[in-house]
Parts: structure tokens; C-alpha cells; sequence
């Protein structure tokens, strides 16, 4: 599968890290850029066969299998069009969009054409989310009840968190992990969702606290933040016990405790190249097999965490200028 990348920044060079490290099923094939020299530079890096220096140039070459977008938020809307009109197949890094109203509209027009479209929520893909999911089911500790997660790391002087024109915000770039989590665990059965944030400036969330309450009685408490480190975990709490994700933007190990707080079993994931591996495998399979969306995350519930952050901004008073 010849792999694409639009974008040259930090998260670009995780995905070529990972591309490089799959086996020869997964060529790094392309790179585009907003300039010819960001994107040699960048191919000479990694070990990429063709540099584009813009992205339409780019999705004109017919040896292109997959194209991983990887810019900003703000542009994820407007770059998975152009990947559509040139009929290329895309895993759009989080968040999906900057709103529910674009998710759904790019994934309507990809469906349309028989393309697949999925969002590069990476600990959707991770063999940890099945980890946990065959704890809970196995009944060891009983029925969830409640989820505890937090995310945070000090990012206040990333443009891509300060900018509202960039669709920044501590919500959308690391808030979204914590909604995934809760979603992961208690599902999409809300009965209110509520919080609190602190601003920047600019006016995106530099902070945020998140309560989900579910209509079975179950509560999710999330929070995250742009200004400190944070523990990263995501307890679950159930009837018999609970367990512990360590880091849940790419789980370390997950430990089990019974109710008396005595650890019963931690598991460890096995060992991967970075993590972001999971996701291009499964896009391989979909496009082999002829879908349209990843098992793994589905459309429903892209569309789904976009609603939920929208729900949140619009409480806050966040809307962004191109809205």
C-alpha cells in the first residue's frame, strides 16, 4: 500500500516513523507540502519516493493508495475535500474536523464515491482498547459504573492551541482522548453532558473539566488541560473493582484491582513501533475489502465525539472564525 502524507509537522514524522517500521506490504510513497523545499526535506527524512510542494500536485499522482492528513484541525475539512475530488482514500488525524456539521459532510461525500474516510483517533485502533474491553467483559470486576480520565500536557505556546483560526483549544487537540475513552467504556447513551473551562486570550480553552452522565446512571469526569503535565490515566470504576489505563494517549499498561484494592492482573500491550501503526494496518484492510469506514471507528462514532465537542463549545461561548 503506497502511503501520502499531507502536512511535514510533528505528527507527519510519527506516521513516516511507523511506515518506515510495517514490513513491505507499506511503502512511504509521497509528501506533500506547502512548499517544494518542506516537502525534499522532509522526503529525504523519511525516506519518502516523491516530494509535491503543493497538495493538489500531489493528489494528481494515481500511485497513491492512502493519504494520512496531517495539518491542522482547521484545515482537515477543506484537505479531505480535495482528497475526495481527487478520489483518494484518507485517515484524517484528530479531531476529525472543527465541527459535526463538516465531519458529516465529508464523510457523506466519500461515501458517495465509494472512498474510505476514517479519523486517526490512534487508541481506537491500539490492541489496548481490546484489552480493556475483554477485562471488563470477562466480569472480573463487575459492571462499569463510572470513568475518570485526564490529559494534559503544557502546550500554551503552540500556535495550533492558542489560534481560534486554527481551531485550537485544549478540547480539540487532547480532550478529545478522554470523550474517546469514555465513549470506548460507557458508549454514547448521554443524558447530559456539562462542563467548565478557563480561556486563553484568544479565546480557546486552555483548560477544561467535562462530566457525562449517561442514561443508565453511569458518570464519566474528564479533564484536560494545555497548561500543566497531568497523570494521563483513565480509571474505571466497576461493582466488583476497578482498573487503571496508565497513559491514555497510548496506554503503558493496565492494571487490575479488586475491591479491596489489591491488584489482581496488569497487562502490558505488546510492543509496538509507536502506536500509530494500528490504524494504517486496518486502513489496508478496509480499503482491500472495500469499506468505507474502520471498524475500529466507525463513522457514527466520528460524528458522535464532533457532537459532543460541539455541545461543549457552544456552552462555553467557542466558535471559531471560519464557522
Amino acid at each position: 500500500m503506497n502511503i501520502a502524507i499531507i502536512g511535514t509537522g510533528w505528527i507527519a514524522e510519527k506516521m513516516a516513523e511507523a511506515v518506515n517500521g510495517l514490513d513491505d506490504n507499506y511503502t512511504a510513497y509521497a509528501v506533500g507540502s506547502r512548499t517544494a523545499e518542506k516537502a525534499e526535506a522532509f522526503a529525504e527524512k523519511w525516506g519518502f519516493e516523491k516530494a509535491y510542494g503543493s497538495y493538489e500536485e500531489m493528489l494528481k499522482d494515481d500511485g497513491i493508495d492512502l493519504v494520512y492528513i496531517a495539518t491542522p484541525h482547521s484545515h482537515h475539512y477543506e484537505n479531505a475535500k480535495m482528497c475526495i475530488e481527487a478520489g483518494r482514500n484518507m485517515l484524517v488525524e484528530k479531531a476529525f474536523t472543527a465541527n459535526a456539521a463538516q465531519a458529516e459532510e465529508i464523510i457523506r461525500l466519500a461515501r458517495e464515491k465509494g472512498l474510505l474516510i476514517t479519523e486517526a483517533i490512534w487508541t481506537r485502533y491500539m490492541p489496548s482498547r481490546r484489552i480493556i474491553d475483554e477485562i471488563i467483559k470477562s466480569g472480573i470486576i463487575g459492571t462499569p459504573h463510572m470513568v475518570y480520565a485526564d490529559l494534559c500536557y503544557p502546550m500554551s505556546h503552540k500556535e495550533r492551541i492558542i489560534k481560534p483560526e486554527l481551531a485550537g483549544g485544549a478540547l480539540l487537540d487532547i480532550g478529545v482522548y478522554t470523550l474517546n475513552f469514555a465513549s470506548m467504556v460507557l458508549g454514547d447513551d448521554i443524558e447530559a453532558l456539562s462542563g467548565q473551562c478557563t480561556k486563553f486570550p484568544s479565546g480557546t480553552d486552555s483548560q477544561n473539566s467535562v462530566s457525562v452522565t449517561y442514561k443508565n446512571g453511569s458518570i464519566a469526569n474528564l479533564c484536560s488541560s494545555a497548561l500543566t503535565p497531568g497523570s494521563r490515566n483513565g480509571t474505571v470504576f466497576c461493582s466488583d473493582g476497578y482498573l487503571i489505563a496508565e497513559n491514555i494517549n497510548n496506554p503503558e499498561v493496565i492494571r487490575v484491582f479488586s475491591t479491596e484494592h489489591e491488584l489482581i492482573k496488569e497487562v502490558y500491550p505488546p510492543k509496538q513501533i509507536n502506536g500509530y501503526e494500528y490504524q494504517v494496518i486496518e486502513c489496508r484492510e478496509a480499503i482491500e475489502n472495500g469499506w468505507t469506514e474502520c471498524p475500529s471507528m466507525p463513522h457514527s462514532e466520528t460524528v458522535e465525539i464532533m457532537k459532543q465537542m460541539d455541545t461543549l463549545r457552544n456552552l462555553w461561548g467557542i466558535r471559531y472564525p471560519f464557522e
